[in-house]
């Protein structure tokens, strides 16, 4: 079956995209890339192309630009392209050469997929990402230090990434390009073993063909079959995350007894991955589960730490240093705030409510307006029913609540006294008495 054929037959057995959709095109002028736009052409498809020049090979930078920008009369189609000082990009945000022409090249794919009155959005952004490239890809993972997914390779789509040309080697992207009298250009630099991808393809993998002389095919088949594994794995994996991990608001709660006892390094790591937590954290959390209440570990790559909290692990996120601060006054009727909400109510019923969630306090000692704030580590405040002044944060350690519950306390304030730990305790000085002939009754609803 010719090329042509197999590939129309691959894009709609995955459909990966049809032909009312409009797509982008990434060209470098290198012949995968250029086999990718006849394929598109001959195909019917509708698209246009966008180039990037990473000016780091001087002349001949300028020379793929300027053959890039010569498709455009033969396809017909729209060519975009931009220039980026990769060099500079790269000793500002202490990136390798690579890291950085990677950063820059999908910051601008993505700027060009965000909807713009200004041009039509395309549907979707094909790369010339090949079968090659895909075991080149599998063989750094494995070589890199990886999990089961990244023996999975190259994701054939992700977002509106679509990757048409995994499911055909070089070889066959080199020989369509013959056959149809394709020019195309050279990146001189893909001969130099260097760089890591280029060690893989021009060294190691030959060296290995020697060997294994269907090595390319057996790396292919093996993609496939860890594919179809990881399919099975996160069928188990899900239904112990599901058993495990308890979601309580934007915290995750998950038993340490229970967890530890699965033994299973690769479950600790699937539940903490999501949060922006490495491989090598797994030692942490198994050390953190033997420490005491109250200690942590934080992501490095995200906003997210785990916290130890006597029976449990609470994966949590990182909250602003800023406390928010609200100020109430006295013709509101209720408040929004991070917390959940507040409902203010002046009445003659002098019955106080028990529960955390209502506080009844006696309105002439109140002044407004009051001030709604995050708890700040001096507070302090009189309990109901004391006499002397006690920390706020020794209250919550004796109502045993976790350190992001602790975090999460809020207070309100009248003339700088506080009146009400909210959800917990109101201030003996505010209390409802014989002589109260008002009361302001506020309503927690968590």
């Amino acid at each position: 079956m010719e090329l042509i054929q197999r590939f129309k037959e691959s894009v709609k057995q995955q459909n990966l995209f049809s032909p009312k959709d409009k797509l982008l095109l990434a060209v470098s002028g290198g012949v995968d890339s250029v086999v990718l736009c006849e394929l598109c052409k001959q195909a019917g498809y509708d698209f246009i192309i966008a180039h990037c020049n990473f000016q780091l090979r001087g002349e001949e930078s300028e020379r793929d630009e300027q053959f890039v920008r010569e498709l455009e009369k033969k396809y017909n189609v729209g060519v975009l392209v931009k220039k980026f000082d990769t060099e500079n990009y790269a000793v500002k945000n202490k990136l390798s050469i690579q890291e950085a022409a990677r950063e820059l090249r999908y910051n601008w794919f993505k700027e060009l997929m965000t909807p713009d009155s200004r041009l039509p959005t395309p549907d979707y952004l094909l790369t010339a990402h090949h079968a090659d490239d895909n075991n080149e890809t599998l063989l750094m993972n494995f070589f890199r230090g990886t999990g089961l997914h990244g023996l999975t390779g190259i994701p054939v789509s992700a977002e509106y990434i679509r990757r048409p040309l995994l499911g055909f080697s070089k070889e066959e992207l080199i020989a369509f390009s013959k056959e149809n009298y394709l020019d195309y250009v050279e990146d001189s630099s893909n001969q130099s073993s260097k760089y890591t991808r280029n060690f893989f393809r021009n060294e190691l993998i030959p060296a290995i063909s020697k060997v294994y002389p269907q090595v390319k095919e057996n790396l292919q088949d093996n993609i496939n079959r860890f594919k179809e594994i990881e399919k099975l794995y996160q069928l188990s994996v899900g239904g112990l995350k599901k058993k495990f991990c308890k979601q309580k608001g934007k915290e995750v709660h998950i038993p340490v007894k229970q967890l530890m006892a699965f033994k299973n390094r690769a479950l600790i790591y699937e539940i903490i991955t999501g949060y922006g937590f490495n491989e090598k954290q797994v030692d942490e959390v198994v050390k953190l589960a033997e420490s005491d209440s109250g200690k942590l570990i934080q992501s490095p790559e995200s906003n997210y730490r785990i916290i130890k909290h006597r029976h449990w692990f609470i994966i949590t996120p990182v909250l602003s240093g800023e406390s928010e601060n609200i100020i109430i006054e006295k013709e509101d009727r209720s408040v929004d705030f991070e917390g959940g909400s507040l409902q203010f109510e002046m009445t003659t019923n002098y019955k106080p409510q028990t529960t955390n969630f209502f506080a009844c306090l006696d309105a002439k000692e109140i002044k407004f307006p009051l001030l709604l704030r995050k708890r700040k580590t001096a507070d302090y405040f009189y309990p109901l029913g004391m006499k002397k002044k006690k920390k706020i944060s020794r209250l919550l350690i004796d109502l045993k609540l976790s350190k992001t519950e602790k975090e999460n306390v809020w207070v309100i304030e009248s003339n700088q006294h506080i009146i009400w730990v909210v959800g917990h305790r109101i201030d003996e000085r505010f209390k409802i008495t014989e002589k109260t002939t008002s009361v302001l009754r506020i309503t927690f609803n968590k």
